[in-house]
């Protein structure tokens, strides 16, 4: 059984790539079984907004959709419909990574990508978890190898990707420093997991201060100049973790990493994933371990209506974000609705 196909659904597509600027809503037609064979049908009611959203919005992410194209590489909702032998149902609340045109009413999911979101998480919540804490959990166990005892450092830690990095550090056994870049971010870090947080501006000599033997393992979602000064602060063997960009793309001379014995290790989840298409469901296994024990607790930031979606970009573009942004689609409380049904549609409301 399914619930009904909608005539329409309301969506966000990017019609030029002129970053949020080139954002419109529309109307496309609704999804059904019909239309899906094999997928999982989710009714979204949050979708995450993330980094990668923002590149595609101005053209230079590696996935290159041709325009018009829906953007939104994650979503939470109910699910509407699902091929026998998936393990879902109809009604079953779910997280899921779309890796392009989440930011809609109603999604189609290979049922590989989608996971079964527990009762005490929600939607706005679930909508966030799956790029972070699947990417943070291959960058800390597989990538970083990061083991119980040992300091792990954080770029970035005020955001959606660093929160989840700081949880799955502690959930591994690890003390935790998050480097942030202002006294109400270093607040937030702390409540979200960080045993320290530190300002950026002085960061390199006061984790030398906290750390004097050196950081085991440092996560960087930042890049830029700031770069070489992690390679510095790394202690014998460590590893440094490249996660993203938000400041420039850095280089470092590759005598710095020899004479350090120290690695520069890369994580791109979306790719790697590829080829394992079964390490996502195992991956989430975990993570919703560590939620259960109580180390990880998904960071809510500002939630947009999909009607302000440009709104949600502008803020991640300009680095603003504490937590992570999502924009909601369906009251929290909602069933799975069909788009024709909603009550909020006419007053452009979701």
């Amino acid at each position: 059984m399914s619930q009904s196909t909608p005539a329409s659904v309301l969506a966000v597509q990017v019609t030029s790539l002129d970053g949020p600027s080139g954002l419109r809503v529309v109307e496309l037609p609704g999804l059904g079984p019909e239309d899906a064979a094999g997928a999982v049908l989710v009714d979204v009611h949050a979708a995450g907004v993330s980094f990668p959203d923002l590149l595609m919005c101005h053209g230079r992410y590696q996935r290159k959709p041709p325009l018009p194209f829906v953007p939104g590489v994650e979503v939470a909702g109910v699910v509407a419909a699902a091929p026998t032998g998936s393990g879902f149902h109809p009604g079953d609340r779910v997280a899921a990574f779309v890796r392009v045109g989440g930011w809609a009413e109603r999604v189609a999911v290979h049922p590989e990508l989608t996971f079964p979101l527990p009762d005490d998480i929600s939607f706005r919540s679930g909508a966030g978890m799956p790029m972070n804490y699947l990417t943070a959990h291959l960058a800390l166990t597989r990538r970083g190898g990061l083991r119980p005892g040992e300091t792990l450092v954080v770029h970035g830690a005020a955001g959606g990707l660093g929160t989840a990095l700081l949880q799955a550090g502690r959930a591994l056994g690890a003390r935790v420093i998050g480097v942030v870049s202002t006294e109400e971010k270093a607040a937030f870090a702390r409540a979200a997991g960080a045993h320290e947080a530190v300002l950026v501006g002085d960061w390199l000599a006061v984790v030398r201060d906290l750390v004097p033997g050196g950081v085991d393992v440092l996560a960087d979602t930042v890049g830029g100049d700031r770069f070489l000064d992690s390679v510095r602060s790394l202690g014998k063997e460590g590893r440094l973790i490249v996660l993203g960009f938000a400041e420039g793309i850095p280089t470092v001379a590759a005598n710095r990493l020899l004479l350090k014995n120290v690695d520069v290790r890369g994580v791109a989840w979306g790719s790697l994933i590829e080829d394992e298409p079964t390490y996502p469901r195992q991956q989430w296994s975990d993570v919703t371990d560590w939620h259960a024990a109580g180390h990880v607790n998904p960071v809510d930031g500002a939630t947009y209506p999909l009607e302000q979606a440009a709104d949600a970009l502008r803020e991640l573009e300009d680095r603003r974000a504490t937590g992570k942004i999502t924009l909601t689609l369906r009251k929290e409380n909602a069933g799975p609705v069909a788009a024709e049904q909603n009550p909020n549609r006419e007053a452009g409301t979701h």
